[in-house]
């Protein structure tokens, strides 16, 4: 599939999960406006019931529809006026029995006002079960405080709303799941997608990096081959050197993908002992100026007079060296000059590699020592290699559990550290 059109796909697809979901929530917003509106009338009903039960038992014969409104002051509190002496218990009953007829089942508080006082009294507070506890909550006065009222404030509304909205709490709990699953099919999607360009970078790599020694060392052995080169043995040897150098070549970059591939398929095992630091790096050092990566590098060695030592794997510890120093020199667009420095911080050994190469962008030092992974040069084969070298210094790495980190060079490149755990 082409890159636009799975672009396309994948925007066209987060935009309807988007709108579906906005839908959604949109129908959910109305039916807890609808359910809110069902409440109050609920309410409004159960409370005028309750005021004509009051006067019904006061001897007031007064029709149902001339009884005085519920007043709503909030849409948790109400307040109802009765022309008449309102009893604790009576009220407290209508009150429960109303709510239960009207399938209003959630906590309520409510008080009577004292006309002679013009305060609210007996306050109490029924809860969802039943129970009656004292009200905390604090009612305010009616508007006519000379007459005979009660309120009712309701504490917790929730059940109710639960008890109308639960299956739209099902369908929105189903579509996130669904959202959820999306977005993770999405990620998988973009990640093979990478994975899959990221290999197939690799193996351009790895057949431009064998076909020119192969080509240089068919051209050679064709050379060679002639009878009339035994007359001319200066050029008899330099093809000879050509192709022992094109074959050491092709044998290293072989070497490199099935060392990876060795420390994938199997556990990796140090053997671990006891180096003196200075003098490794000392080594380390010359044998890379020897190399032909480091014979156009200058390297700046700053070493303490005091030995350090440390416990390492020899011969990974040495290609994690040599893979941080070639990397110095592989992106280098000018003379490459590298200094190595070690600093003791407290309990740990600090080993600093400063080079003056292109560096290395914010967004890409994350990624530079995933497999495959090549920092982009415009080119893919303007600098050599198959974004090997770096996996491979991570895991040597994080088999010692030591710490490795990538920062700017101010002066223009980038910085290695090597961060190793000292342990008296």
């Amino acid at each position: 599939m082409k890159g636009k059109t799975l672009k396309y796909i994948i925007l066209l697809a987060t935009i309807t999960v988007a709108g579906v979901l906005a839908l959604q929530f949109f129908f959910l917003r109305n039916s807890y406006d609808s359910s809110e509106k069902q409440f109050r009338e609920s309410v409004t009903v159960a409370l005028k019931e309750v005021a004509w039960q009051l006067l019904t038992a006061n001897g007031n014969m007064a029709n149902f529809d001339s009884i005085t409104p519920v007043e709503l002051v909030t849409n948790t509190y109400y307040i109802v006026t009765v022309d008449a002496l309102v009893d604790f218990e009576l009220l407290k009953f209508h009150l429960v029995e109303e709510f239960k007829k009207h399938q209003i089942y959630t906590g309520f508080e409510f008080a009577i006002n004292n006309p002679l006082t013009g305060q609210l009294e007996q306050k109490t507070m029924i809860t969802a079960r039943g129970a009656e506890q004292p009200s905390s909550y604090s009612f305010l006065q009616g508007t006519n405080s000379d007459t005979f009222f009660f309120a009712v404030h309701f504490t917790d509304r929730s059940p109710y709303f639960h008890a109308r909205l639960s299956v739209w709490y099902l369908f929105t709990g189903l579509l996130l799941v669904v959202i959820l699953f999306f977005g993770y099919t999405l990620s998988v999607i973009i990640r093979q997608r990478q994975l899959s360009q990221i290999q197939k970078d690799f193996i351009n790599n790895l057949t431009h990096e064998l076909k020119t020694p192969i080509s240089s060392i068919a051209l050679s052995a064709k050379v060679i081959s002639e009878e009339k080169i035994l007359e001319n043995p200066t050029r008899l040897f330099e093809y000879a050197q050509i192709i022992q150098n094109q074959n050491n070549r092709m044998r290293e970059n072989v070497e490199k993908v099935l060392n990876l591939a060795s420390l994938e398929k199997n556990k990796l095992h140090l053997n671990r002992e006891k180096i003196e630091l200075n003098d490794f790096l000392k080594a380390a050092t010359e044998n890379f100026e020897h190399s032909d990566a480091g014979k156009k590098a200058k390297i700046n060695l700053n070493i303490s007079q005091n030995q350090t030592y440390i416990i390492a794997d020899r011969f990974h510890f040495s290609n994690l060296v040599m893979n941080i120093l070639e990397n110095s020199v592989k992106y280098c667009e000018k003379e490459p000059q590298i200094r190595i420095d070690i600093q003791k911080i407290k309990k740990q050994l600090q080993i600093r590699f400063t080079d003056n190469g292109i560096g290395i962008s914010k967004k890409n030092r994350k990624k530079i020592f995933n497999r495959f992974y090549r920092v982009p040069t415009g080119n893919v084969h303007n600098v050599k290699g198959f974004g090997l070298g770096l996996d491979y210094v991570r895991k040597i790495v994080k088999a010692h559990k030591w710490e490795i980190k990538v920062d700017e060079n101010p002066e223009g490149g980038s910085i290695f550290t090597l961060l190793i755990p000292q342990r008296k």
